[in-house]
């Protein structure tokens, strides 16, 4: 077989290689995106998150499994981030509403403890706050926070599972349609 005769099949299997590539990629990148989205409470992520204990700036224990069996909203935060602190009004607002119908709330401080004492003292929140550190960025990413940027909401049901997941700043639909989880 001359060289001509043999390069159109090998084009057409060098095409059929390149999308057959193309198609595996786009499933194994779906299948990423629905593991990492999924509500899975006995995921390593998940289950690792809820054997936590951080401390609140006062320098009490706060336990992650004292939370576990009532909706959570996980608020990971920093002083000095401005939507995070932009948020805060309105996350304070949606526990003083949620709280009797069992919601809580957690903010999570990606920050120096003193910074957030200091923050803290000035604009004070009715829910609790723990002081994550720079580790609370490695927890924020096994969460779901790819980017590991500021602020990250994680929503969860009161089984323990991850139901929704926010970079950004939170709006009032947000939390409306939150309101809703049990």
């Amino acid at each position: 077989m001359s060289e001509a005769a043999a390069a159109p099949s090998a084009g057409i299997s060098r095409r059929k290689l390149a999308i057959g590539a193309g198609v595996v990629g786009a499933l194994g990148g779906l299948a990423l995106g629905l593991w990492r989205a999924r509500g899975d409470a006995e995921s390593p992520e998940v289950a690792a998150f809820w054997a936590m204990n951080f401390q609140s700036p006062q320098g009490q224990a706060l336990p992650m499994s004292a939370f576990k069996g009532k909706p959570l909203l996980l608020n990971f935060w920093a002083t000095w981030c401005p939507p995070c602190i932009e948020e805060f009004p309105l996350l304070d607002a949606f526990y003083k509403q949620n709280q009797p119908n069992g919601w809580q709330v957690l903010g999570l401080a990606i920050d120096q403890p003193s910074a957030v004492r200091s923050f803290l003292g000035k604009q004070p929140v009715t829910f609790p706050i723990g002081l994550a550190g720079l580790e609370g960025t490695d927890l924020s990413r096994g969460l779901g926070n790819m980017a590991g940027g500021l602020p990250f909401t994680v929503v969860f049901g009161a089984d323990g599972s991850a139901r929704h997941r926010r970079m950004g700043r939170v709006s009032p639909d947000d939390l409306k349609a939150w309101a809703q989880i049990k």
